[in-house]
C-alpha cells in the first residue's frame, strides 16, 4: 500500500490533543512535533546545547533540565528572542522532522504529522493534504486561559506568537471544527478517516 502523509495542525487550546489521542486510538500514528522538540530537549541533546549557549545556565532547572516555564514566558515576551529561536531551533527541529518523514513514505502507511506551526514554518509542502482544527478566536482565549490559568494579556502574548485559525482556515484541506461537543468532533475524524479510506 501507498503511504499516505497527512498535516495536522490548530492553535494553541484549539484541541488538537483530542484529535491526535482519537487518532491513535483509531490505530493511526501520529508523529507529534512537540515530542519530537521535547525530545530534542534533553540534557545533552541538540536544542538543549543549542539553548544553553546562547541564554547560559540561567534557563536550567535545579535538576540540570530546561525550565521549560521560564523559556515560555522568555519566548513569548520577547521578539527577537522568537526570531532566533524560529531559525536556530527551526532549523534542527526540521531535520529532526525530515528523517522521520522518509521513515513515513516509506511504510505503506497513513500517517500524521502533529505539527502546531505548520503554517507559520512552512511545512505544508511536505503534505498531500492538512487537517486544521478550528475554532473561533473568543472559544480559544477562554479555553486557553482556563487551561493555563493565565491573564487575558498573557492570554492573548501567546495566540498573537501564532497565526490566527482564521488565517490558516482557507490553507487546510479539511477543517475539524471544534466548537462544540467532543463527540461532535469524533463524528467529523470518523467521516474524515472515512473518506481518507476509500481513497488509500
Amino acid at each position: 500500500m501507498k503511504s499516505k502523509i497527512i498535516g495536522l495542525t490548530g492553535g494553541i487550546a484549539s484541541g488538537k490533543s483530542q484529535v491526535t489521542h482519537y487518532l491513535r486510538q483509531q490505530g493511526y500514528k501520529v508523529v507529534d512535533a512537540d515530542q519530537v522538540v521535547h525530545e530534542l530537549q534533553l540534557p545533552g541533546g541538540p536544542l538543549y546545547q543549542l539553548l544553553v549557549g546562547y541564554l547560559g545556565d540561567e534557563i536550567l532547572d535545579k535538576t540540570g533540565s530546561l525550565n521549560r516555564t521560564l523559556l515560555a514566558q522568555r519566548f513569548f515576551s520577547d521578539v527577537d528572542l522568537r526570531a532566533w529561536s524560529t531559525r536556530e531551533q527551526g532549523r534542527v527541529i526540521r531535520e529532526a522532522l525530515a528523517a522521520e518523514l522518509e521513515q513515513a513514505q516509506r511504510s505503506g502507511q497513513v500517517v500524521f504529522f502533529d505539527i502546531p506551526l505548520l503554517f507559520e514554518e512552512e511545512y505544508d509542502g511536505w503534505f498531500e493534504s492538512i487537517w486544521l482544527v478550528y475554532v473561533d478566536e473568543t472559544t480559544q482565549l477562554k479555553r486557553l486561559m482556563r487551561r493555563n490559568a493565565l491573564s487575558e494579556l498573557e492570554a492573548r502574548k501567546r495566540l498573537v506568537s501564532q497565526w490566527s485559525l482564521a488565517q490558516k482556515r482557507p490553507l487546510a484541506s479539511f477543517i475539524l471544527d471544534n466548537r462544540g461537543h467532543l463527540e461532535q468532533l469524533y463524528q467529523q475524524i470518523d467521516q474524515a478517516l472515512s473518506d481518507l479510506r476509500k481513497d488509500v
